[in-house]
This record gives C-alpha cells, structure tokens and sequence, in this order.
C-alpha cells in the first residue's frame, strides 16, 4: 500500500515538474507587469510598466479599449499594443502628481480571452534607479555593482527628420536616428568584438576588392547584414523552436572567450571550456555593447499584425529577452554587438505589406540603460 501511494506520489509531482516546464510557440497570454517607480525634478513621479508574453513566436495584438486600458484616466496612457514575444521590461511610464499618495494605477489587459491586472503604486520597495534598472535587465548580476555601472547613464537617440510620415505599401521607407553615450559599459567580450568587427572589415575589404577586379554586382546590404549575422553565430547552431524551455538563460559575460592558440589551429576557432559551463548567475544574463533596434510598438487597430509583415533592414536586434543560441538578442549566449556608426547615424529601411497608421520605436540600448524614441508611419496602398 506504501509503495503504491509513493509511486502514486512521485508520478503525480513528475507530472507537475513537467508541466511547469512546457513553454509554447503561440497560444497563450499577455500578462502586464509593473517595474517599479521614479521620481522627477518637479516632485512628479514615473510609473514604469512592461510585460509577460507567454509565447516564443507569436507576438499578439491588444487595441486600446477595454481589453487594454489604463485607470484612472484615460484608457490610452501610451501603453504598446502590439506584444513582443516573452519577457519585455521598462516598456512604457506613466507619469502621475507629487500628490499621488496611495493610489494605484491599474493597466487591464485581455489577450487571448484572459483578463491579467498590474498595479502600480509608489510603495517604498518598488522604487528604482538606473542599477535597479541594470540588475533587471541582466547588465549586472542580482546585487553585484561597480564604479563603472554606477557613472553608466542612458545613451541618447535623436530622431532626424519629422516623426509622423507616409509610406506606402510595399515601398521601403528610410528612417535614420542619431545616438550618442557615454561608451559605458564597455563591451561584455571585447575580445570576441573586436574579431567579429575585425572579420566584418576584412569581409567590406574583400568586397571592395572584388568590386574594383571585375563589374559582377556586389551582395546587396540586406545580404551583408544577414551574411554578418551568420558569421557571428557561426559556432552555434540554431535550436528548433520544440526544444525551447522556460529555463534557457545566457552564460557569464565573459564565457566565450576564445584563445589564442585555439583561434589558430586549422580547425577554426573553438571555445573554451568556459564557456561550455551551464550559467552560474541566478538572474537573467544580458551581454552589453551600444546597439539601437526598432521595432513595432503599435499596430493598425485594423490590422492583425501576425497575417502582416513589417521589415527592418538591416535585421535588428531583439529588444526581447530571446535567451536561445544565435538568435540575434543581447540574452542569448556568444552574441556580440554590431559595430556602431562613426558618425552616431543609423540608417534603416523599413517595409510594410498591410496600411494603416503603425507607432514604430527605436530603443538605443548600451546593454544597461536604454532610451525610446518612436515614429509614427501612415501606410497606405499603392493605388491612389
């Protein structure tokens, strides 16, 4: 009887771990988040909000109403309605009085028929500052800090040229945005930086090269940027999206140090053991290096943005906590930042395949600290 309710017992608690485990492509919720507060110059105060998508794949659509809304006040208090997938944090603020006391502040979304609450209050222990903000993000280890994060302040971006547009369907419109930092913190792997830039260099020579020999047509820079992406994932095989769990998280900092003497073996560079070790941190990781990323923040409330298309070139990088091998994202293992423009510009081309009116944001992120700034793009069809 002992050995039939043991055996009963640890069935049913597999049955549990197992399922606490399963993660989905597509499917499931939505769940708001509150991230705690800051306070302004004037007294006022910020109450900062992100997000939970539950999916791997699908990025699921809210229109603002009352299955996305904010109260008191008004239902629209500058909340995304359009929602990367997985975690997304410090997405949005809202600011209220320095007499806000006690109140809360409550964001209702309902995204595939479940109805999640945030509130948002200014009790004591949810203040934050810019190291709160880094130890979330998985810049710093859970309350590890130094001279070099505490000097950190955000990077800046500038959009050039106007912030409302047109665009047509199909056309690629050219939106380009300045950022400026303070070049803290410094890359997580220098090392593994510096040979990625140094290899993207030689590939521009060599183009250059084969450009001046010959009048064979050069790869077009949607090519060069995805071929780029290739060589800095080129140890690292892509996982299929059925593998993916819950518990995927990035490797320490410097993890994927590569030597020397291993970098010059005929066969090709190979890591370390190093980096081969599961992570030891209990907190997300996130690699640092200046990047900008834009992204749909809102979509036509028409439109459902799964059947579209909206496309970034060069392909940007995931402002999600995207923690699988070789997918492009500061949280995933051996990723290393893009090089960052001389002159602080960068350019990128964007295409839509459905109209309407979109709210697109471009994050500048030194793997810390970030600022948004966004752009709204009124998409119509190419007939008149």
């Amino acid at each position: 009887m002992k050995r039939s309710f043991l055996a009963a017992l640890i069935l049913l608690l597999s049955s549990q771990s197992l399922g606490a485990q399963l993660s989905y492509t597509k499917g499931q919720n939505v769940s708001p988040g509150y991230e705690g507060w800051e306070q302004n110059e004037d007294g006022s105060f910020n109450l900062l909000f992100g997000y939970m998508n539950r999916n791997w794949l699908e990025e699921v659509d809210a229109p603002i109403g009352p299955g996305n809304m904010l109260s008191p006040g008004p239902a629209d208090q500058g909340q995304p309605t359009h929602f990367l997938p997985r975690r997304n944090r410090f997405i949005f603020k809202v600011r209220v009085p320095a007499d806000w006391g006690d109140k809360e502040m409550v964001w209702t979304l309902t995204t595939h028929g479940r109805t999640e609450y945030a509130y948002a209050s200014l009790r004591t222990d949810y203040k934050v500052d810019n190291m709160v903000i880094s130890s979330e993000t998985g810049a710093l280890g859970a309350g590890s800090s130094s001279p070099e994060s505490r000097m950190n302040v955000p990077p800046v971006v500038r959009i050039v040229g106007d912030r409302e547009l047109t665009a047509r369907v199909g056309q690629p419109l050219t939106l380009v945005a300045e950022v400026t930092d303070d070049d803290l913190p410094r890359c997580s792997n220098a090392s593994r930086c510096a040979a990625a830039r140094a290899a993207r260099a030689a590939a521009d020579d060599e183009a250059s090269d084969d450009e001046a020999s010959d009048d064979d047509a050069s790869p077009s820079d949607d090519a060069a940027a995805d071929a780029s992406l290739s060589a800095d994932a080129s140890d690292d095989a892509a996982p299929s999206d059925d593998a993916v769990t819950d518990d995927a998280v990035t490797d320490d900092a410097t993890a994927d140090d590569v030597t020397a003497d291993e970098a010059e073996e005929d066969t090709g560079p190979k890591l370390s053991s190093s980096a081969m070790r599961p992570p030891s941190r209990v907190t997300v990781g996130k690699r640092t290096g200046l990047h900008l990323s834009w992204f749909v923040y809102r979509g036509p409330e028409s439109v459902d943005l799964e059947d579209a298309n909206v496309t970034f070139r060069p392909l940007q990088v995931k402002v999600w906590e995207d923690t699988r091998t070789a997918m492009n994202s500061p949280w995933a293992p051996l990723w290393s930042s893009p090089d960052v423009p001389e002159d602080g510009m960068y350019e990128v081309r964007v295409t839509f395949d459905q109209p309407g009116t979109y709210v697109l944001r471009g994050r500048a992120d030194d793997g810390a600290l970030y600022h948004d700034q966004d752009v709204t793009v009124h998409v119509t069809t190419l007939l008149p």
